[in-house]
């Protein structure tokens, strides 16, 4: 009997051990989180980094902890995606998880967490829902708003051609041409160049105040709805400032870009003459048929890498991701600068060349990494319309005019002004000559 009592406790104290074991192997795994540089207590890694060039900093974080990492701005702690494969398994392959939006507390305070930009759960959802619907609704990716960018292309050509082949910044006019797409969806209508209303946010805002009727169809039957004046102003907000700013900007890079390489402008209008000729205007079907120019247009994205560290991101629930842990709330930073700049998807990834998106017979050349919108389900809501402006008005551009620098093109830095949040094309005049 005391040898049964002793094997019996032998037992117990083996099996509490394993559960104890388990017990801790369990929480030692759920609270295995990414790697990162030790942090100071207030500034976290702060004098780590550097703040005028922070993709930079986290290239050469990625290169000693791996793609996924841990550094503090202060005490916020963000979790940095490195590489297509950390992007992709988190943005695509658990994207519900990390569908979040990341605290960013000059936009919250400016934005409210009421758009489509800045705000989570279910007020996102349904916004998000209702911006794709009403711009689908209003033509996006149907032949109406194809022909409104058309239209627009050509305003946008004769106040190229009104310049009378004097040097100017032209960055106004790209601004303006694509302000006037997304206002003819949100507002009805588009404005004259010289119209000086166009200029004034607050009163373009003001013609938000005729949705109301329909937004209370929208509230009728339901206790407590997402559609508001606030949400549905602040949403219209959202989308004429990335409609304006994203495709402007892209332009610009492009413009300046293509200065330095006559020879790329040469084959983009040898191909412009070979399919539309010099009489019609582009059209979104002639990109099928001009591989070379949407290739060109796809490295100017790829190349200037407008959004370097993305939005940031946010994991809506305590969140396992390969072999960490990721607490909820926690924001996510995925580097689209580490994608778009591959070296093994995309040779010399700091030099501009098209051939990054052609194949060896010529034929255009899709890539998964080609992602400057984003991806996922905060990709962004205008890629389609801002994709079809570039290629339209780029194209339009290059076929009635050829770009004359005032200084010789060798000379000529395209290397963006790199920030934080956003890579700015260097200021620059230059003469449109017509063809």
């Amino acid at each position: 009997m005391e040898l049964l009592g002793m094997t019996t406790i032998f037992l117990l104290v083996c099996i509490s051990c394993l559960l104890l074991f388990a017990t801790w192997r369990s929480i030692s795994q759920k609270e295995k989180q990414p790697p990162g540089p030790i942090t100071l207590p207030i500034v976290g890694n702060i004098l780590q980094l550097n703040p005028w060039n922070l993709p930079e900093s986290l290239k050469k974080l990625s290169k000693k902890y791996g793609p996924v990492f841990t550094i503090y701005l202060g005490q916020q702690k963000i979790v940095v995606l490195y590489g297509y494969d950390a992007v992709k398994e988190a943005l695509i392959d658990q994207a519900d998880d990390f569908s979040g939006r990341g605290n960013l507390p000059l936009l919250k305070k400016f934005f409210q967490d009421t758009g489509i930009l800045t705000s989570n759960g279910e007020t996102w959802k349904q916004l998000r829902r209702f911006a794709l619907a009403t711009l689908r609704d209003f033509g996006m990716g149907k032949k109406s708003i194809r022909e409104r960018i058309q239209e627009e292309a050509h305003f946008l050509v004769e106040r190229i051609r009104n310049t009378h082949e004097q040097p100017f910044d032209p960055g106004n006019f790209l601004v303006h041409a694509a302000s006037n797409i997304i206002c003819s969806i949100i507002f009805g209508d588009r404005f004259d160049y010289e119209d000086k209303k166009f200029l004034i946010l607050i009163e373009l805002l003001d013609a938000n105040n005729k949705l109301q009727n329909s937004v209370q169809t929208q509230e009728k039957g339901n206790g407590h709805s997402e559609f508001t004046i606030e949400t549905l102003s602040r949403t219209t907000l959202d989308l004429f400032l990335a409609g304006t700013g994203t495709t402007g900007i892209t332009l610009r890079h492009g413009l300046r870009i293509l200065q330095k390489y006559p020879e790329i402008v040469e084959k983009i209008q040898k191909e412009i003459d070979c399919v539309i000729g010099r009489d019609r205007s582009p059209c979104m079907a002639d990109r099928s048929q001009m591989p070379y120019t949407d290739a060109v247009v796809h490295e100017i994205q790829r190349f200037i890498d407008f959004l370097p560290l993305n939005v940031p991101h946010a994991v809506m629930k305590d969140t396992k991701f390969r072999d960490y842990f990721i607490p909820k709330d926690t924001m996510i930073l995925p580097a689209l600068t580490s994608v778009l700049h591959d070296s093994k998807e995309f040779p010399n990834p700091e030099k501009f060349d098209p051939g990054h998106f052609l194949n060896a017979n010529g034929t255009f050349k899709k890539s998964d990494y080609f992602m400057p919108f984003s991806t996922g389900k905060r990709i962004c809501v205008g890629e389609g319309l801002a994709r079809m402006e570039i290629f339209i008005f780029l194209t339009a551009i290059l076929q009635n005019f050829t770009l004359k620098p005032v200084v010789d093109h060798k000379d000529i830095d395209i290397s963006p002004l790199v920030s934080t949040l956003a890579n700015m094309p260097r200021p620059y005049e230059v003469s449109f000559l017509p063809r």
